[in-house]
């Protein structure tokens, strides 16, 4: 009895009841098949796990294989390469980044030919845009090896120029890298362990095709004449940028960088007219007349003369000798003017109307040196301009005690103070502090700091500029002394048909034998509206020569007028 219910039992808990069959069929549309929802579960079959076993067993049995090929019959061979090989730590130099004028004209880049260094490092040889930028760029000295090959310097060093001024910025972060090399130098496998971070580009305010052409003209009227050499600048007077900056002559700085050709550089070292010097900032000359129009806001400030006043220029004044009585001492005009007032006298540059408002003559009250040297000052003279290139120099005012330190036991005279007052005896000036000088003409008494980087590129500064608190009337008459200059002065061959220019021209002597000269010109246009600045100085030529500082200035205009006629209006 009791068997007999076991029995039914099990077979009744054995089956599935029909209402379990069909317990969910009306909920068919909701089942996610994707989760098996709906089906009946089957187990794995036979054939499955033992294709999986299979598979892991020939996977098990190749790796054995391999293992026992490399362990056994090629174990002695990689032994004996890993006794002989050798890892080193190899630096990946950054590239340098690429120097750019305004118009993103490549002026200094990176030629993809390098050289083989220590560790399968190489680098990248720098390039620069000829004739014209070689002091404006600089060069640079590339990383260098010992006999070991070993690098003692294991970067890019800016030497000079915008490279030196902006090295940091320019070179970028090496990286490095873990190289395998044999007994035999080949290289069998090479790891990266830091990536380069390249250099940052540099983009400036410089126009290369101004640059260009007025670095052509000076260099042309040089070997044409007797100068030495020359520079010239054009300079925003708004807001200080340098869109041309040039100095002759010049290096070659891709000799310079690679430092090989030792027959050219030594002829660099030789060369008299001083090849190395960027005669824009560095090069100290006596200014002459241009700082004229300087003295004569001066006056004017001072109240020392109403500009209507005219002063008889016969071309020369006189003062008695003290030393020795009877004798006088003599102060040339380079012609006589006749009577001029202020105006005219910058048209004309008379000296004698200078020499009497700077030390005094007669009746008529001088500024005197104190207050020559107080506005020239004012002007930024005598000081570095703050400009983005490196070795800048600060000219020289004489006075006093200037002339203590230098001349002892010999005392200030009148006559010192007279040839100060037109720029001569030991004046000495930068061109890049006259462009400084023309540009607070130009703007309405602002002084600026120039500089070579694009002024969106210049991180905010409070310093850029100062203002020199002019009456506008006393720059107006500067502004038509300066323009008469032009129209029927010393500068008329700036008198284009194409734009209003205003110009003062300076011609310093040099020597006890006054044969050789400065040339210069510093100037604005245009009249109405000044914006931009120049200056151009050509080095110790002969006095009796027909090129100067004016006439090349001419040959940019015409050539900006055909080439970059935005500058002009």
């Amino acid at each position: 009895m009791i068997l007999r219910r076991f029995k039914k039992n099990r077979i009744k808990n054995t089956l599935v009841d029909p209402d379990e069959i069909f317990l969910d069929s009306t909920n068919l549309q909701n089942f996610d098949r994707q989760q098996f929802e709906g089906r009946i579960e089957k187990p794995i079959s036979k054939k499955t796990a033992a294709g999986l076993g299979i598979f892991f067993l020939i996977f098990i049995l190749t790796f054995l294989g391999r293992l026992g090929y490399l362990q056994i019959k090629k174990g002695e061979a990689y032994y004996k390469r890993s006794e002989n090989n050798t890892l080193e730590r190899a630096i990946i130099f950054a590239e340098r980044g690429i120097i750019y004028d305004r118009n993103k004209k490549e002026l200094a880049w990176n030629q993809k030919m390098g050289h083989e260094g220590g560790g399968g490092s190489k680098f990248g040889i720098r390039a620069y845009l000829k004739d014209g930028f070689a002091h404006l760029l600089g060069y640079v000295s590339y990383p260098a090896q010992d006999k070991s090959g070993n690098y003692w310097q294991g970067e890019f060093k800016g030497i000079d120029g915008l490279e030196k001024q902006y090295d940091t910025i320019l070179q970028g972060k090496n990286g490095s890298k873990i190289v395998e090399r044999d007994a035999y130098g080949k290289i069998h496998s090479e790891n990266i362990v830091n990536a380069p971070k390249r250099g940052q580009d540099l983009i400036t305010a410089i126009d290369a095709s101004i640059q260009a052409k007025l670095f052509s003209l000076i260099k042309e009227a040089s070997q044409k004449s007797t100068f030495v050499g020359g520079a010239g600048i054009l300079l925003d007077a708004k807001n200080g940028e340098v869109l041309a900056v040039t100095s002759y002559p010049e290096y070659d700085p891709e000799i310079l960088s690679l430092g090989k050709d030792t027959k050219i550089i030594n002829g660099y070292l030789a060369d008299k007219r001083g090849v190395f010097i960027d005669r824009t900032i560095s090069g100290l000359y006596a200014p002459g007349s241009i700082v004229k129009p300087i003295f004569a806001l001066g006056a004017l400030v001072e109240n020392i003369i109403n500009p209507k006043k005219e002063i008889l220029s016969i071309g020369e004044i006189s003062i008695p000798n003290p030393y020795i009585k009877g004798e006088f001492s003599v102060f040339k005009d380079w012609k006589a003017h006749g009577w001029t007032n202020m105006q005219e006298a910058l048209a004309v540059s008379s000296d004698v109307y200078f020499y009497t408002i700077g030390g005094g003559f007669e009746s008529q009250k001088g500024l005197g040196i104190s207050n020559l040297e107080k506005y020239a000052r004012l002007f930024g003279v005598g000081e570095k301009t703050g400009i983005d290139l490196p070795d800048e120099k600060s000219g020289t005012i004489p006075s006093p005690e200037w002339k203590e330190k230098n001349f002892k036991g010999d005392p200030w005279r009148i006559g010192d103070t007279y040839n100060t007052s037109i720029g001569q005896y030991g004046f000495q000036v930068t061109p890049m502090e006259m462009s400084r000088v023309a540009a607070a003409i130009a703007n309405g008494g602002t002084l600026i700091s120039p500089h070579i980087m694009n002024l969106e590129a210049l991180p905010p500064s409070g310093d850029l500029v100062s203002k020199l608190d002019f009456n506008k009337e006393y720059l107006d008459i500067v502004h038509e002394g300066m323009r008469g200059a032009v129209t029927y002065g010393t500068a008329v061959a700036l008198n284009v048909p194409y734009v209003k220019v205003a110009a003062k021209t300076g011609t310093a002597e040099l020597g006890l034998a006054k044969n050789k000269i400065n040339s210069w010109v510093i100037g604005f246009f245009p009249y109405e509206n000044p914006r931009y600045v120049f200056t151009i100085l050509m080095e110790s030529g002969r006095a009796s020569g027909l090129i100067s500082a004016s006439s090349i200035m001419r040959d940019l205009l015409d050539w900006m007028y055909i080439n970059t006629p935005e500058y002009l209006k």
